[in-house]
């Protein structure tokens, strides 16, 4: 079955890249891509919601938005910075936290690389020369309001934050959400955000890949000369926590000020490369028109507005499963739940079509096709080789991965349905308007 799984993934495109690693334990990961006169850099630091503790939840999230906050050598705010690349012909520009990593990239022309290198080393190696109570202040009030504008104040987003709770509760260091708890921020003082800071925002927690028009024989004396100096951090503590099994539905009933009920059920999934059939599944129950629920709720029943089926498969302590659907008016969210119910148990007990399989595998493969097109940004070529290098320390694995995926057949895709997808283990969240809201 092996020697099957590595012919597939020779058949499919591959990111040629040379890997290696500083001194001072920084990973680097230099892919050549001659298409266009750019580069992408992107530079991956392991940290997320996963390493904090209780009581500090947030800091790798707030670490996002103080590392455009300027640093020893480039002076200003995150204006500053922005306009700094943009000037320079900047694109795809942006950092990102997750419950496992931060990142943080941009796309350059390709004679503007060694100023993106500069920036990415002065915030990795100087950023604490510059952090101080008035940015922690200014950025902790961002945040804050951050959460009241993303998840507080929009429709379902407190639903969103809720499932995430009883799927992963305290103390598991996902419960509270990646952007953390006001309390939390609120509590945190400037030694605990530098303390956090000099512990995972290390070159030897940290992976760089450089993707695009260059020649390594240029670019590594670059990454020597600014990454190289940098000092080795500590060892950062293990991740000890581990989500116990559920044994029995947790169920919650929300108001919030929307126009529509909605109905929200969760499970912990597999964490990150574990069982390929997962991806095949979700998009068999939930990826467009031709899905399960899309088919069964909206086109014949007419009982939903829209439907959704996903799952993260970035998140170490087990990938969150959300599968949901709107209420359409007229109809009661118990309708949609023993709809909802009914699907997924049919998941269970057979497993998909021949056609249904292929749509699922297709679908998987359009979409790695179609962020392989660009070098840089969320889910492009130098995004994939540090998700691969983090996951399964190689970057190279994101084709063995996808040939796996190809080769799920529908007996395992309907096993991880058994595995994962049981009643017992879900969280259920109904959303109905508030009082006077039209439904």
């Amino acid at each position: 079955m092996l020697a099957v799984l590595l012919a597939a993934a020779a058949a499919l495109p591959q990111i040629p890249f040379e890997k290696y690693q500083l001194d001072n334990g920084l990973t680097v990961m230099l892919s050549e891509d001659h298409r266009a006169p750019v580069v992408a850099v992107d530079v991956w630091y392991h940290v997320g919601a996963v390493n904090e503790r209780k009581g500090k939840s947030g800091f790798a999230h707030l670490f996002e938005h103080l590392m455009f906050q300027g640093s020893k050598h480039l002076h200003g705010d995150e204006r500053t910075v922005f306009a700094m690349l943009e000037r320079n012909g900047a694109t795809n520009l942006n950092g990102t936290t997750e419950w496992d990593r931060t990142n943080y990239f941009e796309t350059m022309p390709a004679d503007r690389l060694e100023l993106a290198l500069w920036l990415e080393s002065d915030r990795m190696g100087f950023l604490l020369d510059t952090v101080d109570q008035k940015k922690l202040d200014t950025q902790r009030d961002v945040v804050r309001n951050e959460k009241r504008q993303s998840i507080e104040n929009v429709p379902y987003g407190r639903a969103e934050e809720r499932l995430v709770e009883l799927l992963y509760p305290e103390p598991s260091p996902y419960f509270g959400y990646v952007i953390g708890s006001h309390a939390d921020l609120q509590a945190a003082t400037l030694g605990d955000v530098k303390d956090f800071f000099r512990t995972y925002y290390a070159p030897n927690n940290a992976s760089l890949a450089i993707v695009g028009d260059f020649k390594p024989e240029e670019v590594k004396p670059l990454v020597a000369k600014y990454f190289g100096p940098i000092v080795r951090g500590p060892q950062k503590p293990p991740v000890t926590a581990q989500t116990q099994p559920r044994t029995q539905e947790a169920r919650e009933t929300l108001h919030d000020q929307v126009q529509l009920a909605k109905v929200m059920v969760g499970f912990v999934g597999p964490a990150p490369l574990e069982d390929p059939a997962m991806g095949v599944l979700m998009r068999i129950l939930g990826a467009g028109k031709s899905s399960r629920l899309y088919h069964d709720l909206v086109y014949e029943k007419k009982i939903a507005q829209d439907v959704s089926a996903g799952w993260d498969n970035g998140m170490v302590l087990g990938g969150l499963v959300e599968i949901s659907a709107t209420v359409q008016a007229g109809h009661t969210p118990a309708e949609v739940e023993a709809a909802l119910s009914e699907e997924l148990r049919r998941a269970r007990e057979t497993p998909p079509t021949a056609e249904e399989l292929e749509r699922g595998r297709r679908n998987l493969k359009a979409g790695l096709f179609a962020q392989l097109e660009n070098i840089g940004g969320f889910g492009g070529k130098a995004d994939q080789l540090n998700f691969y290098e983090f996951r399964a320390q190689d970057p190279g694995a994101f084709a063995k991965q996808l040939a796996a995926t190809l080769a799920v057949t529908a007996e395992q895709v309907q096993q991880a349905a058994q595995k994962y997808l049981r009643d017992e283990a879900r969280a259920v969240i109904q959303v109905l308007p508030e009082a006077g809201g039209a439904r």
